[in-house]
């Protein structure tokens, strides 16, 4: 039987991402809509890993078949590492990226320029038919600029400076955050897992060998 990956998200954006990064396994890729699954997650993890595998866990209970969720997050260094899993969450869920980008901005003020260190954190999970959960994690190093700049990008992008490239992550073109980003990452590392499960597609490997 040819399985499924399920992706417990109901965002088109992660699911274009998703879909183009594992399109070497040959396996068909469903959003949880595509699948006509609903259902309640309680996000009560302590850690981007824990917070994955409860949403794919949940979703996995529902279909039984191969089903893949991510967490992810800033984490500020200055700030004891907030706001992390509560990215989304943090100062309320209705509060505006813009008020959030500029908190943090406000509560780094006097750090020093080592002291302004950061990243992008993605934890992927995936279950397996029989259960087995497999996991992955992607991280992008920065540092917290001074001030947001860019329009590109969503979320704390504005915010996150790329010594690299010598401007934030809402700068740079799509392309290149995409070749950079901690989804990516953590995305293709879960490809090569997935690859070399027995009895699901190996077209992975052929992709990436030339064969």
């Amino acid at each position: 039987m040819k399985h499924k990956i399920i992706v417990a998200t109901g965002n088109a954006g992660k699911m274009r991402e998703f879909r183009m990064i594992l399109e070497g396994l040959g396996l068909e890729i469903l959003s949880m809509k595509d699948a006509g699954v609903s259902v309640d997650i309680v996000e009560n993890g302590t850690t981007f890993a824990e917070n994955a595998e409860i949403k794919a866990m949940a979703v996995w209970k529902q279909t039984g078949d191969i089903v893949l969720a991510d967490d992810s997050g800033l984490v500020v260094d200055y700030l004891g590492g907030e706001p992390g899993i509560y990215s989304a969450r943090y100062l309320g869920e209705d509060t505006s990226y813009e008020v959030k980008n500029q908190v943090i901005i406000d509560r780094l003020e006097g750090a020093k320029e080592e002291e302004r260190t950061a990243r992008f954190v993605c934890a992927i999970a995936a279950v397996l038919p029989d259960g087995r959960v497999l996991h992955t994690e992607g991280t992008v190093e920065g540092l917290i600029a001074h001030r947001p700049a860019g329009n590109g990008g969503f979320g704390y992008d504005p915010i996150f400076y790329l010594p690299e490239y010598g401007m934030t992550s809402a700068e740079i073109s799509a392309e290149e955050k995409n070749g950079i980003s901690h989804r990516g990452k953590a995305l293709r590392a879960m490809e090569q897992l997935l690859g070399n499960v027995s009895g699901l597609a190996v077209d992975v490997t052929r992709r990436h060998t030339g064969r």
